[in-house]
């Protein structure tokens, strides 16, 4: 059975360091505080008995395109007298999840794990088996929501991750290359990880509790037995466990789910800003303190909600509803994942002064979309809008392709995330809309332009 396709953290940055750090053949374990088992002996097994069946292992099944280029010629397809049709294949894939709702039978997982699902089941760790509906999922932060109809469950409860410090002992539960329930042991090592290119919202938790494919939704949880994350990505060069983990923090995946539950998708609100961090540099020449952290607004969109409350470019924001932000991805999350029409009172430093600056969020100009319910052709692709926050803006005009499933044909062709999609079937395109109505009512293949770092080229899909 294919394990599930995890993905590694292309960080390039680290790539030097790495080349001088012998990679060791399992990540240094550090040991727990004392808990003692029946026997009085030092254990985990106390907590980890209460712990163990809320976290569940997950089966996908799905249908993919086999890519011959031998078949893609309309030549050797008549010599050979072969049929005009697609060949497709059956793909399976492995994952993890957690029970966060007994009652209902609410499990959280990542989207990577059932993306493009067609049959999701459930195995529990008394042995029972379940198939799942999908209730909503966020490519964005990869959390997906499924429920299974059973009696019994057992949910974990989520702890506040904010109160996480580095060195707070973790414990990682998943189904690592399809083995079977598994647990690791470790330390919170950083936190507030961004910048990694895994998601469009990061703020990871980073571990050494060691973390291999097919944990990917499994549970990071603290040893009260608490939920603080869900584990979603390793750096490892060799494709294994190098002490390099992240998790997605809980305070996240409550505020994700929770959207998901109610309306089976994340309603992202926006400020209407390009921010950047607030540097040394930066610091000295606006005449700010010595060390204060912040997101420096470097342009503010007419008419948006940051407009209206009186935000300008040059202003740092220190601080969202009382929460501090310390850079320009702290307040893209902390905004992101606010409801569209919440008041939101921002801590703002401007010529010296801290001023205080009410918004109403607005809805945000990029949704992801599922291209496969746009057009048959587009399956495998998510699709979202380029607002005003994102860099491509003011570059290139289209809808860009925010996510990739790895066994799509859209992938067999090179389609890449971060590719933008220019025109339909030659028609232009400059928002989802837009892209909806030039392949509406395709049933067969679609000619996309597609731009790439300022190059383009034309790609067929669903040949």
């Amino acid at each position: 059975m294919k394990d599930i396709k995890m993905r590694f953290a292309k960080v390039l940055f680290l790539l030097p360091f790495l080349m001088f750090v012998s990679v060791p053949v399992q990540a240094a374990i550090a040991p727990l505080p004392p808990m003692v088992n029946d026997q009085g002996e030092p254990s985990l097994a106390p907590m980890l008995k209460k712990v163990l069946p809320a976290v569940v292992n997950i089966a996908t099944q799905g249908v993919e395109k086999v890519q011959n280029p031998l078949m893609q010629d309309p030549f050797f397809r008549r010599f050979f007298n072969l049929p005009d049709m697609p060949q497709e294949r059956k793909v399976e894939s492995l994952g993890s999840g957690v029970i966060i709702d007994a009652k209902k039978g609410y499990i959280v997982t990542n989207n990577h794990v059932i993306a493009n699902a067609n049959q999701i089941t459930v195995n529990l760790r008394d042995g029972r088996q379940f198939k799942a509906k999908l209730i909503g999922t966020d490519p964005a932060s990869d959390i997906a929501v499924i429920q299974i109809k059973a009696h019994n469950l057992t949910a974990l409860t989520i702890s506040n991750s904010s109160k996480l410090e580095v060195g707070d002992y973790v414990v990682a539960i998943g189904n690592p290359f399809g083995l079977g329930q598994t647990v690791t042991s470790g330390i919170v090592s950083a936190l507030g990880r961004t910048g990694l290119g895994i998601e469009s919202y990061e703020d990871f938790i980073q571990t050494d509790a060691p973390i291999n494919p097919g944990n990917s939704g499994g549970a990071l949880v603290n040893i009260k037995g608490q939920l603080v994350g869900i584990n979603t990505a390793i750096l490892g060069p060799s494709g294994g466990n190098i002490g390099i983990g992240f998790a997605i923090p809980s305070n996240m995946v409550k505020d994700v789910m929770s959207q998901l539950i109610e309306y089976g998708q994340v309603r992202r609100g926006r400020l209407g800003v390009i921010a950047q961090n607030l540097t040394p540099e930066l610091a000295k020449a606006f005449n700010i303190k010595s060390g204060t952290k912040g997101a420096v607004i470097s342009q503010v969109e007419p008419h948006s909600s940051a407009a209206k409350a009186g935000l300008r470019a040059g202003d740092v924001v220190t601080g969202v509803n009382g929460q501090p932000v310390a850079s320009a991805s702290d307040l893209r999350n902390v905004v992101g994942l606010l409801r569209v029409g919440t008041e939101v009172r921002m801590q703002v430093l401007r010529d010296g002064k801290t001023r205080d600056l009410v918004a109403k969020i607005d809805q945000a100009a990029t949704q992801s979309v599922d291209g496969g319910r746009v057009a048959k052709a587009l399956s495998g692709l998510v699709l979202a809008n380029i607002d005003a926050d994102s860099p491509l803006h003011g570059k290139v005009k289209g809808v860009l392709i925010a996510g990739v499933d790895p066994s799509s044909e859209a992938a067999q062709v090179g389609l890449q995330k971060g590719d933008v999609i220019t025109s339909v079937n030659k028609r232009a395109v400059t928002d989802i809309k837009e892209l909806e109505a030039a392949a509406r009512g395709t049933d067969g293949a679609v000619l996309l332009n597609i731009w790439r770092q300022g190059n383009s080229l034309f790609v067929v899909l669903g040949q």
